[in-house]
Order: C-alpha cells, then structure tokens, then sequence
C-alpha cells in the first residue's frame, strides 16, 4: 500500500492506505482535541482564530494561530522534502522515513506529553499538527492526491459531488470510476470515525497513551508492507526459477 505509486497504484492500495492513516488521524484528531482543546490534524479553524485575534489586537495570542497553521505546513514540507532526497537514492524507501518520523513525534507525545498538556498545550498541539502535516504530504503523494486522511471537509464536498453525478453518468465506465473514488471516500471517512471513536473510547482511561494506538498500527502497516514485499519478491523468483 505505501510502494506502488503512478501507474502501478491500484484502487486496493488507496483503500489500504487510506484505511490505516485515516485511523490515526481519527485518533490523534479526538485525543489532541480532549488533551489540548485545540484541533490537532487539520489549520482551517486556526485561519478563523489567528484573524479574530489579530482584530482584537491579540497579537501573541493570534501568533500563536499562526504557529498552529506553520508547523502543519512544516510537516508538510519536511515529508515531501525527505521524499525527494530518498527517492534519488532508493525510492522504495521513501516512505519508510516521514512514516517513522510521525511514528516517533506521536510515541514522545504520548510518554511525555503528560507533563506538559498543562503548561505547554501550545507546544504539543504544534508537535501533533507537525506529524499530522507529514501524514497528510506523504499520502497525498504516494496516491497521486487521491487520497487525504486528516481532514473532512474537501471530502463530503466531493461525495456530495460524485454522488449527484450518479444520477446523470450512466455509462459503465463512468459509474465503475465513480463508484470506486465513492467508495475510497466512504472508506477514508469510516476509518476516521473509526479513530476518532477509539480515540475517545480510550482517552478516558489511557490519557494521551492512546495514541500508542496510533504509533502500533503505523508500524504494523510498515511491517505489513515489508513483509508483503518480500513474499512478491520470493514468489517472482520462484517463477523465474521454474521457466
């Protein structure tokens, strides 16, 4: 689900992917919000408070907004900006490194953040945006755009969109393209619900260590990909062996 891009990325793959990663933000979105009270995996809120502060004169407090909206760009820029690097090296890997990075910010939040959610909410809202930020670039990229996980917006635009076109494309091959981007987005929305309600489920118990949750499943889509990987590999060689 990570490797295949272009050409060889299939509808299976967005579907796996999507699945996993809006998971996560499902979780970090409800447990960054019951932790910090603030939104943790998306900016456009952030516009609306970084200029009502600015207007009431509130410039630290507005600053602060705008540091909110810089460390999701951040992320962001930094995924895309490791991408480029690793894929001019191995770009089998370029996953492996952004994918481990939000791994390690989301496992440090969850152990440490306990000391600071009082008095540095700041800092770990800009922690959670910055891994949501890398999340959110390197999906983007690996599907060619088909797929985002950390926000729901532009998503019920475009299933309001494609579902109205159901009733006005009756060709075969217009509806299978419809019905498949539907159905990437029904699966990208259930798994954030999904997220968002284990996140809550469990804040209630675990804290910010429920974001553990988070870190396991990441890593267990790696290992998963790995693994998947290698079994192509043996099996290509065993059929070459045999011709």
């Amino acid at each position: 689900m990570f490797r295949h891009q272009g050409k060889t990325r299939t509808l299976s793959h967005n579907l796996q992917i999507a699945s996993l990663l809006s998971f996560v933000a499902g979780i970090v979105n409800v447990a960054g919000f019951l932790a910090v009270q603030r939104l943790t995996t998306n900016v456009t809120g952030h516009f609306a408070y970084l200029l009502d502060e600015f207007i009431r004169l509130n410039f630290w407090a507005g600053f602060v907004y705008f540091l909110y909206i810089f460390f999701f760009f951040f992320g962001s820029f930094v995924s895309n900006l490791l991408i480029e690097i690793i894929a001019r090296k191995n770009e089998r890997y370029i996953y492996v490194v952004p994918t481990l990075i939000e791994s390690a910010f989301l496992f440090v939040i969850a152990i440490a953040a306990k000391k600071f959610i009082v008095s540095h909410p700041n800092q770990v809202a800009c922690s959670l945006l910055f891994a949501m930020g890398l999340q959110n670039s390197l999906v983007t990229t690996i599907s060619n755009a088909s797929v985002r996980t950390t926000h729901l917006t532009g998503l019920f635009t475009d299933l309001g969109i494609e579902l109205s076109q159901l009733f006005f494309y009756k060709t075969k091959e217009r509806r299978t393209k419809l019905l498949s981007s539907i159905k990437l987005r029904m699966t990208i929305i259930s798994f954030f619900f999904i997220g968002g309600m284990v996140g809550g489920i469990f804040y209630s118990n675990m804290g910010l260590h429920v974001l553990l949750i988070a870190v396991f499943a990441l890593l267990l889509g790696l290992i998963y990909d790995s693994i998947k990987f290698r079994l192509i590999l043996l099996k290509r060689k065993y059929n070459s062996g045999s011709n």
